[in-house]
């Protein structure tokens, strides 16, 4: 009897131990954040982007990309916004985009997000930017005799880099999109 008494004793004193050791071990106190094990994850060494570093030849924490490197997933385009440029890119660049009814599907879905508020629906240069008076500017009617007979490679060099007042569109339109839109253009506005 003598034995059981004492494991039970032990078993309490072990039990009001350990409940004491977790209670213990809690801190209430909201405005701390408690006992700090590893001090480079409360305070990090890092540098942030615009602060000083010592570890650079210019002080400076944030480095300029290292030259001749270009962004993932950007594909460069060799022309630029002159008209020598733009009769080249008509005359070299090549629409790789397959003719499918889906890919005419997309171009014209396209065209209507970044093109019709300008060159109108059907094309004509009517749209609703420059009917409601916002846009002072006549857009470009992509059925006029100049246009009809312009190849899509000059669509797609326009879209990209622009014409005139027409702003570029290479950085929000993807290069198969501007195909696409280029190919609709062709096939379906100036049929």
């Amino acid at each position: 009897m003598k034995g059981r008494k004492s494991i039970k004793q032990v078993l309490t004193f072990a039990f009001l131990l350990l409940t004491f050791a977790l209670i213990s071990s809690c801190d209430y106190n909201r405005r701390s954040t408690g006992w700090q094990y590893f001090d480079d994850m409360v305070n990090s060494p890092a540098y942030e982007s615009y602060t000083p570093n010592p570890n650079f030849g210019d002080g400076k924490t944030m480095q300029p990309p290292v030259a001749g490197t270009i962004p993932r997933g950007m594909v460069p385009y060799p022309y630029e916004k002159t008209d020598e440029d733009r009769a080249l890119a008509a005359k070299t660049l090549v629409n790789d985009v397959e003719m499918t009814t889906l890919n005419l599907d997309r171009g014209e879905r396209m065209y209507g997000i970044y093109c019709m508020q300008c060159h109108g629906e059907k094309g004509e240069g009517q749209g609703s930017l420059f009917t409601s008076k916002k846009y002072p500017y006549p857009p470009a009617s992509l059925l006029s005799e100049k246009m009809m007979v312009n190849p899509e490679a000059d669509i797609y060099h326009v879209i990209t880099v622009g014409h005139g007042v027409m702003g570029a569109h290479g950085s929000m339109i993807n290069p198969d999109d501007r195909w696409r839109i280029a190919m609709y253009i062709k096939e379906e506005l100036q049929k």
